[in-house]
């Protein structure tokens, strides 16, 4: 490879490991061709892979600064599978692939910075793939809309329902409260006019004194 294609070659890995989600990296050794095509259908358009030089991989790695992710892993027959699309959906991809070639070997990748063990990756692909999370959380907020619509469209019946116990229970407690306000008005009326007699008599022993007292002045004169 000319010096010029080299340069090329590590300027086009380095924006790749740069504006990737995640790169995945595969001993791909005793693939053919045609298998290889094959894997590079089964990613779609959520990764692109491509078989790489150890070399001038690693000096991209360096470049875009990924290289204490990846370094260990370029060792023997290497090829990279760069992540665009959903990572969930890409090792989904490659672990379906290679459960019907057992050639395939991952060695491990970097997604979203995060260094990730060939285990890991494979766990990626028991998540469920992002169209289908959001999907999911779609749901989740319709019914959840849903069931704040009903609550809402509930609140007139609620509040009529809370008026009605309200007021039956106030008609209810009324009677009970107006026997007694009586009982206690009762003695305070028959005391009132037991009042007035007392005052009135009053006047009336005073003048009998007077004049059991003038009959006695009387008497004492003519005697």
């Amino acid at each position: 490879m000319a010096n010029a294609e080299k340069v090329a070659a590590v300027a086009e890995l380095t924006e790749r490991f740069q504006t990737s989600n995640g790169a995945v990296l595969a001993n791909y050794r005793g693939l053919t061709v045609a298998q290889l095509a094959q894997l590079r259908r089964a990613l779609g358009e959520q990764a692109t892979f491509a078989v790489v030089k150890n070399t001038l991989t690693k000096i991209a790695a360096t470049e875009a600064g990924v290289a204490d992710q990846i370094g260990d892993l370029l060792t023997g027959p290497s090829a990279i599978a760069f992540v665009k699309g959903d990572v969930v959906e890409a090792a989904k991809g490659l672990r379906e692939f290679g459960k019907a070639n057992p050639a395939l070997e991952i060695k491990g990748g970097i997604i979203d910075g995060k260094s990730m063990t060939p285990v890991e990756i494979d766990r990626l692909a028991d998540l469920e793939s992002r169209d289908v999370l959001l999907a999911m959380l779609a749901g989740a907020m319709k019914a959840s809309m849903a069931r704040a619509a009903a609550t809402m469209a509930a609140l007139p019946t609620q509040m009529a329902r809370l008026a009605a116990a309200l007021e039956a229970k106030r008609v209810a407690e009324a009677p009970a409260d107006a026997p007694a306000a009586e009982a206690e008005a009762a003695p305070a009326a028959e005391a009132a006019p037991a009042a007035d007699g007392t005052e009135d008599s009053n006047p009336n022993e005073d003048a009998a004194a007077d004049v059991a007292a003038q009959a006695t002045t009387e008497d004492a004169t003519e005697d």
